[in-house]
C-alpha cells in the first residue's frame, strides 16, 4: 500500500522545524483545549504525532484512492446537468473518501467541529493531495475558503457555515468575471440591499469559478452604486444549499485539472448576507483570501514537481537505450538532478512561507482575543512583513519551477511522455494553470519586487548568515553571501538609474536574481540538518542559481534605457 506522506522524508523534517513549537503553542493557546476536547493535544509532541498521524492517513487515501483515480478523472471529468455541475464518480469517491476521513475541517477550530491545524501542516496536507491528483486538490483545497469566512464573518455566520463546513460541504470564492479577470477592481456583479427584508440580493455572470457548484460561496460584488472602483466592493455569503439563485450556464473545457469543475454562473435575485463590512471586500478580505489561495498553489506546484520527478525517475531506471538505462547518461541525470533540486529548493521555500504565515496570522487571531503585548505586536509586524514578501515570491518561482519539471519529465520520457498512456502527459495539462490563476507569475513580480528594492529579501538572507553550518558546507554558505550581495548590488545599479520603466522591464529579472540565492539559502539550512536528504540538491541547486545569477547580471548590466524602445508595441 502506497502512502504519499511516509514516502517522502522531507515532508517529516519540514513538519519538525525549530519554530513550529512556538507555533503549535499559539494555535493551541498553550493547549487551553485538554479539557474540552478528548482529541486536543496535552502538549507539543502530543500535536505533533497528532499531525504526522493525520498526515499519514492523508498519504494513505492518497496512495491507494486518489492517485489511481486520477488518470479516470482526466478521462471522464463533471458534467451539467439542469443547471447543475456534477461530478463524475472518481472524483465523488474522493470526496467521500476524505468526508470521512474527517477531512474537510482541517484548519478550523475544534468549536467549529475542525482538527484546528496551523497552516504548515494543512499545506502538507495539500502538498500530497497534489501530487496524487492536482485536480483534486483544487476541490479539497477550497475548505480554505473557511478560514477567510472565520476572519471576516462574525460569529453568527461562524456557527452556521463552519461546522458545515467540517461535516464536509464545500466552498468556492467567486471573483473573477469575463470583464474582470486579473483586475479584480473591474468587477461589476451587483449586490442590491433590500431593506424591508435586511437582505442583499446578488446579479450578474462569474466566470472561471473553480468549484462554481459549491454548497457555500464567497462572492466578490459592487454593493456602493456608482462607484468603479475596488472601494465600492464588498464581500458576500451565499448558501446555495439553502438559497435559489444561481445556475451554472456552462463548465469550462479546459486543458487540465479537470476533475474540479470550473462554471460559469449566472446569479439572479440571489439572496445573500454581507461578510465583514461594506467597502472592504477587495481591499481587505479578498486580498487576504488570494494570499491563502496562493500557498495552497504553492504546494500544488510542489506536489506536482515531486510526481514530475517521481515519474521521470522511475521512468529513467527501468528504460533501456544502447544497454544501458537511461538514467546513467550524463544529459538524463542531470535534468533529474536538477528536477530534485528544485523540487527541494521550493518544498524548503513553501514551509518557510508557511511558517511565517502562520505565525502572522496566529497573532493576528489572538489580538481577537485579547491585547497583544508590545513585543508580540513587534512579533507580529515582523511576520506579517516576512509573509507578505515570501508568497508572491514562491508563487511566481514554485509554479515556474513546477512547469520546468514537468517539462523535464516528459522529455526523458521521450515520445511514450507525448502518449496519454502516460501519467507525466496529464501532468503537462495540470501544472499549466499554476502559474496563470491566482494571480499569475506576472502579478506576483509586481508583489515581490517593491521587497526587492527595499531588502527584505537580502536582510532575512542576513538573519540565516548567522546559522553556524558543518564545515564542509563553510565555502557553500560564504559562495551563497556573495550571491545576496549580488542580487543587491544589480538591484542597486538598476534603481540607481532612476528609471521606473526600466525598473519595471528588469523586475522579472532582479526578483529571480533574488529568489536564487534566497531558494540557496534555505537549501543550505536543511542540508546542514538533514545531509543525506538535502546535500545533494543543495550542491546542485547552488552551481545553477551561480550560473542563473550570472546569465541575469550580464543581461540586466549590459541593457541600455534607450533599448526599451525596441521592444514596446507600436501602439504604445
Amino acid at each position: 500500500m502506497a502512502n504519499f506522506f511516509n514516502e517522502i522524508p522531507q515532508l517529516r523534517y519540514h513538519l519538525r522545524h525549530p519554530l513550529m513549537e512556538r507555533i503549535v503553542a499559539l494555535r493551541e493557546r498553550d493547549y487551553s483545549d485538554k479539557d474540552k476536547y478528548d482529541y486536543a493535544p496535552q502538549n507539543f509532541e502530543d500535536a505533533m504525532n497528532s499531525y504526522e498521524q493525520v498526515l499519514e492517513i492523508v498519504g494513505e487515501i492518497c496512495g491507494d484512492l486518489i492517485e489511481p483515480n486520477a488518470q479516470n478523472v482526466d478521462q471522464t471529468g463533471p458534467t451539467l446537468e439542469n443547471g447543475r455541475a456534477i461530478y463524475d464518480q472518481y472524483t465523488q469517491q474522493n470526496l467521500d473518501a476524505v468526508r470521512r476521513a474527517g477531512l474537510m475541517g482541517i484548519a478550523l477550530p475544534r468549536r467549529y467541529d475542525g482538527l484546528n491545524f496551523p497552516i504548515t501542516p494543512y499545506i502538507m496536507a495539500a502538498d500530497i493531495v497534489s501530487r496524487s491528483d492536482a485536480g483534486f486538490e483544487n476541490l479539497w483545497g477550497l475548505q480554505d475558503c473557511a478560514t477567510t469566512l472565520y476572519e471576516f464573518g462574525n460569529e453568527d455566520q461562524r456557527q452556521r457555515f463552519l461546522p458545515r463546513v467540517s461535516a464536509g460541504e464545500t466552498m468556492s470564492m467567486d471573483l473573477t468575471e469575463p470583464d474582470a479577470g486579473s483586475d479584480l477592481q473591474a468587477v461589476m456583479l451587483k449586490a442590491t440591499y433590500n431593506e424591508e427584508e435586511d437582505a442583499w440580493y446578488l446579479n450578474g455572470v462569474k466566470r472561471f469559478i473553480t468549484n462554481g457548484d459549491s454548497h457555500i460561496h464567497l462572492v466578490l460584488a459592487r454593493s456602493e452604486e456608482g462607484t468603479r472602483d475596488g472601494r465600492g466592493l464588498s464581500m458576500f455569503i451565499f448558501d446555495a444549499k439553502n438559497n435559489p439563485g444561481v445556475t451554472v450556464r456552462r463548465i469550462e473545457h479546459k486543458m487540465g485539472i479537470k476533475g474540479v469543475p470550473t462554471c460559469e454562473l449566472v446569479f439572479s435575485n440571489a439572496r445573500a448576507e454581507l461578510c465583514g463590512e461594506r467597502r472592504l471586500g477587495l481591499i481587505k478580505y479578498i486580498m487576504a483570501l488570494m494570499n491563502g489561495a496562493r500557498l495552497g498553489i504553492m504546494s500544488q506546484a510542489v506536489g506536482i514537481s515531486e510526481a514530475a520527478w517521481q515519474e521521470a525517475h522511475a521512468y529513467a531506471i527501468e528504460r533501456k537505450q544502447f544497454g544501458k538505462t537511461v538514467d546513467k547518461f550524463p544529459a538524463v541525470y542531470e535534468m533529474l538532478a536538477l528536477m530534485r533540486a528544485k523540487t527541494d529548493a521550493t518544498r524548503a521555500h513553501l514551509y518557510e512561507t508557511c511558517r511565517l504565515v502562520d505565525m502572522s496570522k496566529l497573532l493576528e487571531d489572538i489580538s481577537r482575543e485579547r491585547k497583544l503585548t508590545p513585543e508580540e505586536r513587534q512579533e507580529m509586524k515582523y511576520y506579517t512583513r516576512l509573509a507578505d514578501a515570501f508568497t508572491p515570491i514562491g508563487k511566481g518561482l514554485s509554479t515556474e519551477f513546477a512547469n520546468q519539471n514537468v517539462y523535464d519529465c516528459v522529455q526523458i520520457h521521450g515520445g511514450s511522455g507525448y502518449m496519454k498512456d502516460y501519467k507525466c502527459e496529464r501532468l503537462y495539462r495540470d501544472v499549466r494553470i499554476t502559474n496563470i490563476y491566482e494571480g499569475t507569475t506576472q502579478l506576483q513580480i509586481v508583489a515581490a519586487i517593491r521587497h526587492v528594492t527595499t531588502g527584505t529579501y537580502y536582510d532575512r538572507m542576513q538573519e540565516y548568515q548567522k546559522v553556524e553550518v558543518r564545515p564542509e558546507l563553510q565555502s557553500l554558505k560564504e559562495s551563497m553571501a556573495q550571491m545576496a550581495e549580488r542580487a543587491r548590488a544589480l538591484v542597486d545599479f538598476v534603481t540607481a538609474q532612476k528609471d521606473q520603466e526600466l525598473l519595471d522591464f528588469h523586475a522579472r529579472r532582479l526578483v529571480e536574481i533574488t529568489s536564487h540565492a534566497l531558494f540557496a539559502h534555505l537549501l543550505l539550512l536543511s542540508a546542514n540538518d538533514e545531509p543525506k536528504l538535502f546535500d545533494k540538491s543543495c550542491r546542485v541547486y547552488h552551481r545553477y542559481a551561480l550560473a542563473e545569477q550570472e546569465k541575469i547580471d550580464s543581461y540586466v548590466r549590459n541593457f541600455s534605457a534607450s533599448e526599451l524602445a525596441d521592444y514596446r508595441s507600436e501602439e504604445a
